[in-house]
């Protein structure tokens, strides 16, 4: 009887764990997608439950043995995996930007500054008006895009008084770069392709991958050459390299992740310290 009684209690004790983990793991929401989340569910939550969305960005242009894509993909691969941690819907990615040198290779596509200035005010504008506070842009993508994305940032806040951040993630994480690599790595350096080799392993062809293909001391603003003479730029003599250890790319993932996610928590909880903005 004892026994019975004990085994029962065991089997209910069980039970009720199991059943509040389930409720722990389960999502306010059923997607942090914008384009797969339906109107009614999106109205329940946006701004009441929440606030802030993550806007993709980045281009299409060649990056040494790695996909075309591969300022669309890290970008979107960050923004799915923290959505949850730091509260946020996903607004589909601006896939086409402003490529710049690299505009001249097979596949790679560049829009005009005027025409992606328009379009991307239009997109801030729109966030902000479906209720959005916080509006963080994870950008994939350098040179002039960068400085459009920050200056349009900075207006829309200013006229839609919503909160507004632009997070460039691979400048941003250079710190886990040297922490995880040991050296600085470069556009389609060691870095970037360790990026997208942890997100999905087929986008990267080793067996295409010599170290001529890159050229050393392509750091920004050291010197501009029209064609760019490689699809991998390196930012310092001797370092960024690709070398192909999955290990290595697994931890530099988590880390950028966990960086990234950091800074929007940090920032939107000084917002609020401040009280700027405050609806």
């Amino acid at each position: 009887m004892t026994r019975t009684v004990i085994a029962l209690a065991a089997l209910v004790l069980t039970a009720t764990l199991c059943s509040t983990a389930s409720a722990q793991n389960q999502d306010i929401v059923s997607t942090r997608d914008m384009s797969d989340i339906n109107w009614m569910e999106f109205k329940e939550v946006v701004p009441s439950r929440i606030n802030t969305v993550i806007l993709p960005t980045g281009t299409l242009e060649p990056h040494g043995v790695i996909n075309n894509g591969a300022d669309i993909t890290a970008p979107v691969a960050i923004a799915r995996k923290i959505a949850r941690e730091v509260n946020a819907m996903i607004a589909p990615i601006i896939p086409y930007g402003i490529t710049g040198s690299m505009d001249a290779y097979p596949g790679a596509f560049s829009i005009s500054e005027t025409a992606y200035r328009a379009y991307v005010r239009d997109v801030m504008s729109g966030l902000a008006k479906n209720g959005f506070r916080n509006i963080v842009v994870i950008n994939g993508h350098g040179g002039p895009q960068t400085a459009v994305l920050n200056q349009l940032a900075t207006e829309i806040g200013q006229e839609k008084h919503v909160r507004t951040l632009v997070i460039n993630w691979w400048s941003y994480a250079s710190d886990v770069t040297l922490s995880v690599f040991g050296e600085d790595g470069g556009h389609a350096g060691w870095n970037e392709t360790a990026f997208i080799q942890a997100i999905d392993p087929k986008l990267v062809h080793k067996e295409r991958y010599s170290d001529e293909l890159a050229t050393p001391n392509a750091l920004p603003g050291t010197y501009s050459a029209y064609p760019s003479p490689s699809t991998i730029g390196l930012y310092k003599e001797g370092q960024g390299y690709v070398k192909f250890d999955q290990a290595k790319a697994d931890e530099y993932f988590a880390k950028v992740n966990q960086k990234v996610a950091k800074l929007i928590i940090d920032t939107r909880r000084k917002w609020d310290m401040a009280g700027l903005f405050e609806k």
